[in-house]
């Protein structure tokens, strides 16, 4: 399937959600009698059935796919390019890392939501994804760059309120859009050759980070606002080095027990010709 505009292909999340108007569609045909039948299945578990474990596949199977999250040499370059930008958009990257932030999110930051004495911020119910507030810490260099921002604020306008603003002459200290955002990191990430970084995929990177400092999953899905760590597991990307470093200490630690259960074999066996 490929988007008429552009010529792509869509996503799979995104051909699931066009296909839900057309399955609620054909449910209000079967409730006013026109139709007998859905022909726009849903995928189920269907209990007692054998055919495929007892699911039914839904018209168009679901993909999950790991999210994407740059390497160290990717993230440098992004880094790099970054710090020529102005201190408004440095920041904003920092804190949307350091908070794991999702656009909105920091676009709809306002100046009473910061509390630079403990360095936290205070994420609204009513700019999250699912209405969940929370309060999040930054980074002591995230709060230096906030400090050096506030004070650039103060000279576009001194008005409490959102907190970062456009500077551009058509809106000049109007609230910063969402689309703005999207287009300084689409700038960046073109610039530094790393055309696949988002304004997602600092959210992404800081979630997976934390899963490689040994976070538990609920503390991470507390930090990133989730209901339910089934959300959490989704957004952290543990690359296959990861996963073999883990092992490779797994490994370690299972071998270094099996050599001391055999040396504690030879003691028996020593013992036993002393007696």
């Amino acid at each position: 399937m490929v988007s008429i505009d552009s010529g792509s292909g869509l996503a799979n999340a995104t051909i699931q959600q066009r296909l839900v108007p057309v399955r609620l569609f054909y449910d209000f045909l079967v409730e006013d009698g026109l139709r007998d039948s859905n022909p726009v299945g849903r995928g189920r578990y269907t209990p007692g059935r054998r055919h495929r474990g007892g699911h039914e596949r839904g018209l168009v199977p679901r993909l999950t796919k790991l999210p994407w999250i740059p390497t160290e040499r990717q993230w440098l370059d992004i880094l790099a390019v970054a710090a020529a930008e102005p201190v408004r958009n440095r920041v904003m990257l920092a804190l949307a890392y350091d908070a794991a932030l999702r656009r909105e999110e920091l676009c709809s930051l306002r100046t009473d939501d910061l509390d630079p004495a403990h360095r936290t911020l205070r994420v609204r119910a009513e700019t999250t994804k699912n209405r969940l507030e929370r309060v999040v810490p930054y980074s002591a260099p995230t709060g230096v760059l906030l400090s050096g921002y506030l004070a650039h604020r103060a000279r576009i306008s001194r008005a409490r309120g959102p907190l970062f603003l456009s500077e551009s002459r058509r809106n000049h200290a109007q609230p910063l859009s969402l689309w703005t955002w999207s287009k300084v990191v689409r700038r960046i990430a073109l610039a530094a050759d790393v055309p696949r970084f988002s304004t997602h995929t600092t959210r992404h990177l800081c979630l997976t980070d934390l899963a490689r400092m040994g976070w538990e999953l609920h503390a991470i899905a507390t930090f990133a606002g989730h209901r339910h760590t089934d959300s959490t597991l989704t957004y952290i990307h543990l690359s296959g080095r990861d996963l073999a470093d883990k092992l490779s200490r797994g490994m370690e630690q299972i071998h270094g027990w099996r050599v001391q259960m055999l040396a504690r074999l030879g003691e028996q066996a020593t013992g036993t010709v002393a007696l």
